[in-house]
């Protein structure tokens, strides 16, 4: 589908060129967003075959011919230096500061396209975006990697044109490209730190499940072993209670006995102590008539 995409795109630059030349029109059609060979790689047996992207290169060149056309700062890549701002130049070097040339390995390298865009081709971009997003059904909403690289890949296209037209406007998407990433880095950290701190508590809060069940299980042997020692106990005091109601009874029998016993022999007594006494009075009334 993506290369029937790309013919309807090379018979729209053949149309445009009005059918002159229409095999170089078609091979650049395709050399132009680095799908394929461009005529110049057909002719070199060695030449690699060229990565998928949005952003528009020249034909792939050897390194020693990038260097001798354009001069030893081609191979300067902009993303490794420390200046974040550097010395504007000539056009065609900052366009290759910006967005230095691609290693495609085995020295061939191929250098951002320094050609002025045309309404048709802005088009065509537009067109082939949107293609590559639903070709390859990049979510459109929340975190996609698939949808960041080919955003990332439009704006350095868009960075391209621009700066072919101005050097300095070049340089701020380029600041703010940079800028987005930072921030979309550290996003990343963020959310990275965010997940691991989570499944640390969870693995903790897991950890941590375990050891109440083992404690809330132990309080439940505990709990038992104490509802066991309370019914045991329970028993043994009724138990208990039982047996002093019985003694208090048969103690209270037995004093009741002893009280009624105890009576009697007070009565006893008491009949013979006002016997005794009776018969003392006599004898004293006996001694007295006999005086």
């Amino acid at each position: 589908k993506l290369q029937f995409l790309y013919l309807i795109e090379a018979s729209r630059a053949t149309a445009r060129a009005g059918r002159r030349g229409g095999a170089g029109v078609v091979a650049q059609a395709f050399g132009a967003w680095g799908t394929m060979a461009t005529p110049e790689a057909e002719l070199m047996e060695d030449a690699p075959r060229v990565p998928s992207t949005l952003l528009k290169y020249l034909p792939p060149m050897k390194k020693a011919d990038a260097v001798a056309a354009y001069g030893p700062g081609i191979l300067f890549d902009a993303s490794k230096s420390q200046d974040p701002k550097p010395m504007i130049t000539a056009k065609d070097n900052v366009l290759d500061l910006l967005l230095p040339p691609r290693d495609l390995g085995d020295g061939w390298v191929q250098v951002v396209s320094p050609e002025v865009p045309s309404r048709n081709e802005v088009r065509e971009l537009t067109n082939l975006f949107e293609y590559r997003l639903k070709e390859s059904k990049a979510r459109m909403s929340g975190v996609c990697d698939v949808r960041s690289v080919i955003y990332a890949m439009c704006f350095n296209e868009l960075i391209r044109q621009v700066t072919v037209d101005c050097a300095e406007r070049g340089l701020l998407l380029l600041r703010i490209r940079d800028e987005i990433r930072m921030s979309t880095d550290a996003y990343k950290c963020l959310y990275e730190a965010s997940v691991g701190l989570g499944r640390r508590k969870a693995v903790e809060a897991e950890r941590g499940k375990q050891d109440m069940r083992d404690k809330i299980k132990s309080l439940q042997g505990a709990k038992e072993t104490l509802l066991g020692d309370v019914s045991r106990l329970e028993a043994k005091l009724k138990a208990m209670r039982r047996c002093c109601q019985e003694q208090q009874q048969a103690d209270h029998k037995k004093y009741s006995e002893e009280i009624q016993f105890l009576n009697h022999t007070k009565q006893r007594l008491s009949g013979q102590e006002v016997a005794i006494k009776n018969m003392q009075e006599e004898e004293k009334k006996r001694a007295l008539d006999a005086a």
